[in-house]
Parts: structure tokens; C-alpha cells; sequence
């Protein structure tokens, strides 16, 4: 039986695409089938991941129009499968207002795929809209990435609030599987500081391990590959390796001792 997970947080820049893409091509490196949804209208996890939208894409499907499994294409990488999207899924916002069972289309087309794969991830837009509480409907927990910056913890109470109200009204199986530090500069005292703010207020439920800042993160998505495959020597591939292992060793799932990066 599979798992979906959102990756989520309604502010921009926060590392929640870069997650939801070296995550995903990961955990599909360690074994797991995996499937990502790209429910941001910008595209970048299709992109990202060297894919384009021909034509039907995670816009139709929450249209009606055709069904999960006529979006779904395999990757060039191990075991991972994505739904793309572009933008043409900004106007499902406004169709979706007056559609009868708006907040449930997405968890009805997955239905039908999900028996294929061990972990469905989905890539959040940055708002906290119908296409959000979608996902959240749809999902079992929520990954929120929070940046090691300023002001961190800003708006993460009204994310909060989302998550709990979307419980209590269409989904109370949802919980939240993680929250991942990102973007840290070790050098600096603020981003050691936001560590021990956030450990303090999630506790437990932050990863133990962090990201880090690092430029190979950035250029990777130009070149349409996750870290690993980009420069599997780089920070970033050991510390999206070692969240693969955590978010794994979290579900009961140990890493076959035969993988290595």
C-alpha cells in the first residue's frame, strides 16, 4: 500500500521544490517506487527533472478531462515516475471554485494508480489555495521545508492552521511526517540560531538531518537531474541521501546495505 506525502509550505524560495525532486529521485534510487506530482503551476519539478508537458498534464486530470495514469511517464532515472504539469494549471483555481467535489479531485485520480508505487509525493504550489488543499486531501502527512533564514517561522502558523482545518473537514488521517531544515550557511550564527528556534517549537518532528546552502543544489535543475546524478559527490546529494534514509527509516523501511551513492 502506497504513502503520499506533501511537500508544503506557502512561502516561496524555501526549498520545497528541491526537496520534493532530490527526495523523490532518491528514495527511487533506495529502492522504492515512487511517483511525484508536480502541482505547481511553474513546472519547475517537471522540469527539474528534465521532463516536458506534451500534452495532457495534472491540469486535465483535475479536470476530468483524462485519467492519472494517461499524465504519469517514467523518468530516465531509477524506480521514479511523475505527473507533470505547467501553467496552464493556474486556471484550475478558478474552474474548480464551482466543481462539485472540488477539494477531492486530486485523491480520486490517484486512486486508481496508486497500487503502483510505494511513495506518491507532491510537489505544493507556494499559496495556501484550492490546488493546496487538494494535495492535502490526497495526502497521508505533510513534509514542510523551513529555511534557515529570517523571519523562518513566518506564516507557518496560518500552514499550520491549514493542515488542521483540512483534517478536521476532509482528510483526518493527515499528519505531519516531517519538518526539513533547509538552505543553512553554517557560517553564519542566524541559521544555527533558526535550528535550535525551530527544534524548540517542532521538536521531534524536525529531521535530524539539515540542508545545506550550496550552489551544485542550484545548477542541478538546469541540467535536468537531481543532485546524486548531477554530482553524486556533492553536500547536497549526501544530505538529500541521508533525508532519503531518515524519511524511510521513519516508515519502517530500511535501506538495502547493498546501496550506495
Amino acid at each position: 500500500m502506497s504513502k503520499t506525502i506533501s511537500i508544503i509550505n506557502q512561502k516561496g524560495g524555501v526549498g520545497k521544490t528541491t526537496t520534493a525532486v532530490n527526495l523523490s529521485a532518491l528514495m527511487a534510487d533506495m529502492g522504492q517506487k515512487v511517483l511525484l506530482i508536480d502541482l505547481d503551476p511553474q513546472g519547475n519539478t517537471t522540469s527539474g527533472l528534465g521532463m516536458a508537458v506534451e500534452e495532457v498534464s495534472v491540469y486535465e486530470v483535475l479536470m476530468g478531462r483524462v485519467k492519472m495514469k494517461d499524465v504519469v511517464e517514467k523518468t530516465d532515472f531509477k524506480n521514479l515516475s511523475i505527473a507533470g504539469s505547467d501553467i496552464r494549471l493556474a486556471d484550475a483555481e478558478l474552474q474548480l471554485v464551482s466543481a462539485d467535489k472540488r477539494e477531492f479531485r486530486l485523491k480520486t485520480a490517484l486512486a486508481a494508480v496508486a497500487k503502483d508505487f510505494d511513495f506518491i509525493l507532491i510537489d505544493c504550489p507556494p499559496s495556501l489555495s484550492l490546488l493546496t488543499v487538494n494535495a492535502l486531501t490526497a495526502s497521508d502527512s505533510v513534509i514542510i521545508p523551513i529555511q534557515c533564514e529570517y523571519y523562518a517561522l513566518e506564516g507557518v502558523a496560518s500552514l499550520i492552521q491549514t493542515i488542521q482545518r483540512v483534517k478536521k473537514s476532509f482528510n483526518p488521517r493527515l499528519d505531519i511526517e516531517g519538518v526539513l531544515l533547509t538552505m543553512l550557511d553554517g557560517r553564519t550564527n542566524l541559521g544555527l540560531q533558526v535550528v535550535a528556534e525551530v527544534k524548540k517549537h517542532f521538536k521531534k518532528q524536525v529531521y535530524a538531518t539539515v540542508i545545506p546552502r550550496t550552489v551544485r543544489l542550484g545548477e542541478a535543475p538546469s541540467h535536468g537531474e537531481p543532485i546524486h546524478i548531477y554530482d553524486k559527490r556533492s553536500t547536497g546529494t549526501t544530505a538529500y541521501a541521508a533525508l532519503a534514509q531518515e524519511v524511510l527509516g521513519r516508515n519502517g523501511i530500511k535501506v538495502d546495505k547493498a546501496w550506495k551513492l
